[in-house]
């Protein structure tokens, strides 16, 4: 119970402070989104360009690359460069784990 900031003496919860409090949402507000949803799901197996990830989800480039800079800039998603082409992956595996337990869990409801 530590981990969640309990505190076992008396049971009571410490407040969250705003720096995590803000990472937090943001990563569920990430998360809130159909369309980065399908993105990290498709990252979750491989790296792909932004222009083969808007070829497999029949999305235009532009909205790619918007979204992938909304993740990146949460640290969820990394790039590298080859030549003129950044690849993309995800780059949190904690985040990772738990959208690959929610998408369990909604195939299992």
């Amino acid at each position: 119970m530590d981990e969640y900031n309990v505190k076992p003496e008396n049971g009571s919860f410490e407040d969250l402070d705003e720096e995590t409090l803000f990472v937090v949402s943001q990563t569920f507000k990430a998360l809130g989104d159909p369309t980065r949803i399908r993105i990290l799901h498709l990252l979750f197996r491989h790296e792909y360009s932004v222009n083969q990830i808007a070829e497999n989800l029949h999305l235009r480039q532009s909205t790619v690359s918007h979204q992938l800079r909304f993740l990146k800039n949460l640290r969820l998603v990394k790039n590298r460069r080859e030549g003129t082409t950044l690849y993309y992956s995800c780059d949190d595996e904690h985040v990772m784990n738990l959208l690959k337990q929610t998408i369990d869990h909604a195939y299992h409801s």
